[in-house]
């Protein structure tokens, strides 16, 4: 069975925001490196998810996929079209077939706007309306494909849940028959009981409609149930990408590791047995990253040589495996054992208080009981 096209594809894409300081004039002064040199692969029709820390650049690489942010360098080849070198009505055109999903459904709707405003309005603005008639049915079957009554029509956004806004926000990315869909943490802002639902239902449009996704969320296993590759990204650039299941069943690179460990265990004997990995200090500021591996201030298996000033290669380490670190192969071996956090912190200039309750600092939802508290020494 051959595998299926790439719809999708980012070689060295950045994108760095400017620092501006000044009174009158402004001059640029440094800029924050949000993006730093991404490569991925989405075949059609499977779904690519991507997660990291808060603030790793998982969000502005799929804007800047849409050009809602503008590439600083790079390539983004959709359907073997460079989308970074389209203008005016082509971009227009192109974005038809490349939709997004917003974290806040709330903040992506207009509040001013009815049901039937909102979805109507992509059809009208690329002339696809056939009519007042072909638009009354075609929101109609928008409505039924994502589960919501046909009295909703005339309700403003204000006036549904939480999960029937993100049901809306879909069924106006869907509107235009797009290729590829980009979901940026579809469900993070909705309940416990609400996310399967909508997670069930985008596997469900994919089905039906051929849809190509890329997933932006930092809950682990939200990106396990629904993706087919996983990419993980830590100061703007992917340091691990593997199949969903041989993640996580193997994390190799060290960060990778560090996450899962953090992911709880629905067995009590299995959760207070298995390993966990701390990290000393916090994200380094993409403003300034570290030289070298930009995850050796924090990494348990830091070496003395090359991890410093020799920036690592995403390589393929196994088949389908690619990861960004010098001494995987030896760490995966166990030829090289972890540091612990309190060894790390004492290189790094910062000291790691205990971990009991009434001391830990509140996890990040992403990495839940990885970070301790630091403090200056």
């Amino acid at each position: 069975m051959t595998a299926p096209d790439p719809l999708l594809q980012v070689r060295g894409l950045e994108v760095h925001f400017p620092i501006k300081r000044g009174v009158f004039f402004d001059r640029t002064v440094g800029h924050v490196r949000a993006v730093d040199g991404v490569d991925l692969v989405i075949p059609q029709g499977q779904t690519y998810g991507l997660v990291g820390e808060s603030g790793s650049g998982k969000s502005t690489l799929g804007r800047a996929i849409l050009r809602l942010v503008e590439p600083t360098a790079g390539e983004v080849l959709f359907d073997g079209t460079d989308v970074a070198s389209l203008q005016g009505e082509e971009l227009r055109r192109m974005r038809r077939r490349m939709q997004m999903v917003f974290q806040d459904p709330l903040g992506s709707l207009d509040p001013r706007q009815n049901v039937e405003s909102l979805l109507s309005e992509p059809l009208r603005a690329h002339d696809l309306d056939g009519g007042d008639a072909g638009i009354a049915a075609h929101i109609r079957s928008l409505l039924d494909a994502v589960g919501l009554p046909s009295a909703a029509l005339r309700r403003y956004p204000h006036e549904f849940s939480g999960g029937q806004r993100q049901r809306i926000g879909i069924a106006r990315a869907i509107a235009l028959e797009p290729d590829l869909l980009i979901a940026d943490e579809p469900v993070s802002a909705l309940d416990v009981s609400v996310q399967a639902q909508v997670l069930n239902l985008l596997e469900e449009l994919q089905e039906r409609l051929n849809l190509t996704y890329l997933v932006i969320a930092h809950d682990l296993a939200v990106v396990r149930h629904i993706s087919d590759v996983v990419g993980v990204m830590y100061l703007g650039s992917l340091v691990e990408q593997a199949s969903a299941d041989d993640l996580y069943d193997e994390p190799l690179h060290p960060y990778t590791r560090s996450l899962m460990s953090a992911v709880p265990v629905p067995d009590p004997v299995v959760e207070e047995t298995r390993e966990r990995i701390l990290l000393a200090g916090d994200l380094p500021s993409p403003a300034n990253p570290p030289s070298g591996c930009r995850f050796h201030t924090r990494c348990p298996w830091r070496q003395e040589t090359r991890c410093d000033d020799e920036v690592p290669v995403l390589r393929e380490v196994a088949p389908g495996r690619l990861v960004s670190c010098h001494w995987v192969e030896e760490i995966r071996d166990g030829v090289l054992r972890p540091k612990s956090a309190e060894e790390v912190a004492a290189t790094q200039g910062v000291s790691v208080r205990g971990s009991d309750a009434d001391t830990a600092l509140q996890p990040d939802a992403l990495v839940q009981g990885i970070d301790a508290p630091i403090e200056r020494t």
